[in-house]
């Protein structure tokens, strides 16, 4: 391989990429956590609930986020992930800052969506580049390394907004006086968005990989990759079910699909009176329903390797059930500590702020780390660090809910915070080592798409309505958040039981995979 038109694996060019993308993934998270910290100042000038909140922490950002992690993660499976990479960066650092500008629940909304679709094609062209970068036996700590952008952005993200609050609030008691008028959370909004076009400028010259060396499989470039990439929108339609023999009787599927969806969604609005959540998580789910169907039509092959291996397919859903439990923590958590002990923004900001960033980088890196090892002496190695999680996550988490000392709930949380990410750089190597190196990304891409949908579009949604129907019987805001996160950790039995079958398969099918994939004519 010319070193001069291709980095080398593990090189130079493949540290600095890292480093950037962590830097990337971090501005990812500042924007993306940074509203729950700003979630009670928002919620008292736009006069909305708590389901209201979970709606745009999770599911305006988790089902745009979710629809177009598919057709760009096909697009970076075949186009330059680094521009992939820096043209969302502009578009959600934008969308972070005009979230500054909002005067409404529904242009935060609005905003809220942006920002998920720009974050969108962030982690799977991010997934892809560093696969491709790094050796396979040093890829779980990798994607941990990266991962931890989540827990140091998030951290930045409740300090950061935090402060800038505090700080606003207390010069410019009165809006109307403030620059622009802008209130607190307006200001930390704006903030914390613009940095992020710079950072753009820096992520447009990292060096591209060639695609699959690191896997030692050559992988040609592919000569219309915004080709690829409008077929995968068209395949999230039942416009791609045409291209089957088979249409007629697949649009009746489809149909069918779609009518049990609406059925679905329309006795969940008459249940929770929140039509524009289970309109767009039902929406969500067609879209998604739409592109599995499609998928064998469009790409037999990646199809085959994803659905048909069971392995995949309990780990896509296990892992985003242990998400459900980290993003309604994530959402509610400074809300919380300000319910229940009245502290202020800026001391939430510091604590949580510096306990995200310095527990939760320590652990997702110790994680891949210890992964990495076990997976050397057992096929299911990795899995047994995802087990730990589920087995300690709860106990530690109800000690930081039900400790009556406000220091010694700091202590359980920096404990929750240090243990629940561990699986986070696990999960995505899993997958990717399931798949083909052209398959990555949207592998990758299918990955995310469950996490946010069963995660991120349910966690804090069902946290903040549970939360809203306690405190409708009586109960305090207080208390009713706080029984409404112990209640959350009931979705661990899901975790534990999908992933000890994924457990059971993983073994025949990481050994059959290439003879699998040459079957179904790649070229090895």
């Amino acid at each position: 391989m010319n070193k001069n038109s291709h980095p080398e694996i593990g090189g130079r060019s493949a540290k600095i990429a890292l480093i950037l993308l962590v830097i990337v993934y971090v501005f990812n998270f500042i924007d993306r956590q940074i509203l729950s910290v700003l979630a009670e100042d928002i919620k008292a000038d736009l006069n909305i609930t708590d389901s209201d909140l979970g709606f745009l922490f999770g599911t305006a950002f988790a089902v745009f986020y979710a629809i177009f992690g598919l057709p760009l993660g096909r697009l970076a499976d075949v186009w330059s992930r680094k521009k992939l990479i820096s043209i969302g960066l502009v578009t959600w650092s934008l969308m972070t800052a005009l979230s500054g500008t909002a005067k409404s629940f529904f242009s935060l909304s609005v905003y809220r969506v942006g920002v998920g679709i720009g974050e969108s094609s962030a982690s799977p062209a991010s997934y892809s580049l560093l696969s491709d970068y790094f050796p396979p036996k040093v890829r779980t700590t990798i994607l941990a390394i990266f991962s931890s952008g989540v827990y140091i952005g998030a951290g930045i993200g409740i300090f950061l907004g935090g402060w800038i609050v505090e700080l606003w609030n207390n010069a410019y008691p009165d809006p109307s006086l403030a620059p622009f008028g802008l209130r607190g959370w307006q200001a930390a909004f704006m903030g914390v968005g613009i940095p992020g076009l710079i950072l753009a400028l820096f992520t447009w010259q990292i060096k591209e990989p060639k695609r699959g060396m690191s896997d030692g499989i050559e992988t040609p470039e592919h000569p219309h990759p915004f080709k690829e990439m409008l077929n995968e929108f068209i395949g999230m339609t039942p416009l791609a079910l045409l291209g089957s023999k088979q249409y007629k009787k697949l649009l009746g599927i489809n149909f069918l699909i779609a009518l049990m969806i609406a059925i679905a969604s329309y006795f969940l609005i008459l249940w929770t009176g929140d039509m524009v959540q289970w309109i767009a998580f039902g929406l969500g789910c067609y879209v998604v329903a739409c592109w599995i169907q499609g998928l064998p039509i469009r790409d037999y092959a990646t199809y085959s390797m994803i659905f048909k291996s069971k392995a995949l397919l309990f780990s896509v859903i296990g892992f985003p059930f242990l998400s459900f439990i980290t993003y309604s923590g994530a959402a509610f958590g400074p809300a919380f500590y300000m319910r229940n002990f009245g502290v202020s923004e800026g001391e939430v900001a510091t604590v949580l702020g510096l306990t995200a960033a310095i527990a939760g980088m320590t652990g997702v890196i110790l994680g891949g780390m210890i992964g990495d090892k076990l997976r050397k002496k057992y096929v299911n190695g990795r899995f047994y660090v995802a087990f730990l999680v589920i087995l300690l996550i709860a106990p530690f988490n109800l000690g930081v809910l039900y400790s009556e000392n406000l220091y010694a709930s700091y202590i359980w949380n920096f404990i929750v915070q240090l243990i629940s990410p561990m699986w986070v750089g696990i999960a995505p190597a899993i997958v990717a080592d399931l798949v083909m190196p052209r398959m990555r990304a949207i592998a990758g891409a299918f990955y995310i798409l469950m996490v946010s949908m069963l995660g991120l579009a349910l966690g804090p949604y069902s946290v903040g309505l549970l939360s809203d129907t306690l405190i409708s019987q009586g109960y305090s805001d207080a208390e009713g958040l706080k029984t409404a996160l112990a209640a959350s950790m009931g979705v661990l039995i899901i975790s534990a039981i999908t992933l000890l079958l994924a457990c059971r398969y993983l073994p025949g099918d990481e050994s059959s995979k290439l003879d699998r994939a040459k079957e179904l004519g790649e070229v090895i």
